[in-house]
């Protein structure tokens, strides 16, 4: 009888809300490997149930450099000690374990790059930090045959930068086929409030929400936020809310099942998405929300980032920013109001046809094949 092979995913998520990393997974098993799934476990990580193998390391530290190097050496200890027959890297946080792993045991490995990495405002803009993780970048990609991203714009700057095969699959999830009801009233919304949402793990330093907070103050008492998730900026766009004040308006979830989360979404007006375009990472940046609002079927009011952007203008499913300046921001928000979530629908319900994970999956199919099998 042939064993079946094993392929080891690794990644520094608490895998339990990491949509992408599940997906993967889950296209692997398809193929025919077992999967053993690496991620960390945090303090306030929920429970996670997979139909494959996951380990999640409980590490010294959870953040900084002391989180890094535990997890670099914890991984490729890992790595090194357990049977595969090939390895699946996600982010430059993992690659250097994976690749050193890869060339000693001499199998294959998929590298998939969530975001451009070396471009994220918490490495642009941390001189030391950028040079670290630069210098690793600049020595592990151009010896990859081929690697993974997210959209086009992010793929075009890695084929630009080191010569080598970038496919991309986007962040699209697969709708769950079961999606709870939530109770507007239970979050003690009217039928009348105009319900913003943002959510996910990347309520992060330059996401703009602290500029949709300064635009409450140009908004009628009627438009609420509600904000789910996690992210570096979480603890300051709280505190931000006491000071202006806005603890009647706005309303923070911990993060959820993706299912949940959803059903949140659902019961929202609009949804959010306002990355600042000054970092590299986050003006090619195409956020997997995007397509949550899609699915949802709500309009939403987005940022100039080139993917953002065009989608809401292809599509007619939103409005865009004309800067993140409070009134700008406001602008938006009350032409969505105005215009009425009827004027979107039709864009909506066209892009939520054509953007599915259906499609993606066979990207991320074929990549897996010429990895694995050539």
């Amino acid at each position: 009888m042939t064993r079946q092979k094993t392929i080891i995913v690794s990644a520094t998520s608490d895998l339990a809300t990491d949509q992408r990393v599940h997906k993967t997974c889950s296209e692997l098993i398809k193929a025919g490997y077992q999967v053993i799934c690496i991620g960390r476990r945090l303090k306030n990580s929920p429970a996670i149930s997979r139909d494959y193998k996951t380990v999640r390391f409980k590490l010294p530290a959870e953040q900084g450099i002391f989180f890094y190097a535990s997890y670099q050496i914890w991984l490729f200890i890992y790595l090194l000690t357990h049977r595969a027959d090939g390895l699946w890297a996600n982010d430059l946080d993992t690659l250097l374990p994976n690749w050193l792993t890869s060339k000693l045991k001499d199998i294959p490995l998929a590298y998939d790059s969530h975001e451009y990495f070396c471009g994220s405002p918490e490495v642009l803009y941390r001189p030391l930090r950028y040079k670290v993780w630069k210098t690793l970048e600049n020595f592990l990609l151009p010896r990859l045959s081929k690697m993974l991203t997210v959209n086009a714009s992010i793929a075009k700057l890695y084929r630009k930068e080191y010569g080598i095969e970038v496919t991309y699959v986007r962040n699209i999830s697969l709708i769950p086929e079961t999606v709870p009801k939530i109770d507007r009233a239970s979050l003690g919304y009217t039928d009348s409030d105009f319900v913003l949402i943002s959510q996910g793990r990347g309520l992060n330093v330059g996401r703009g929400l602290e500029e949709l907070l300064d635009a409450f103050s140009m908004l009628p008492g009627h438009v609420k936020l509600l904000i789910i998730g996690s992210g570096n900026a979480l603890n300051q766009i709280l505190e931000k809310v006491r000071l202006l004040n806005l603890d009647h308006r706005v309303k923070y979830l911990p993060p959820m099942s993706y299912a949940d989360m959803l059903g949140y979404t659902r019961i929202a007006n609009a949804g959010v998405s306002l990355d600042k375009t000054d970092a590299p990472n986050y003006l090619y940046s195409l956020p997997n929300k995007i397509f949550d609002f899609i699915h949802c079927q709500i309009p939403i009011i987005g940022s100039r980032a080139e993917e953002v952007m065009q989608i809401i203008e292809h599509y007619n499913i939103g409005e865009v920013i004309a800067s993140h300046a409070a009134d700008d921001i406001a602008a938006a928000i009350l032409k969505v109001i105005s215009n009425g979530r009827d004027f979107y629908l039709p864009g909506l319900i066209k892009a939520s046809a054509v953007l599915r994970w259906e499609t993606e999956a066979i990207k991320l199919r074929n990549f897996i094949s010429n990895v694995f099998e050539n």
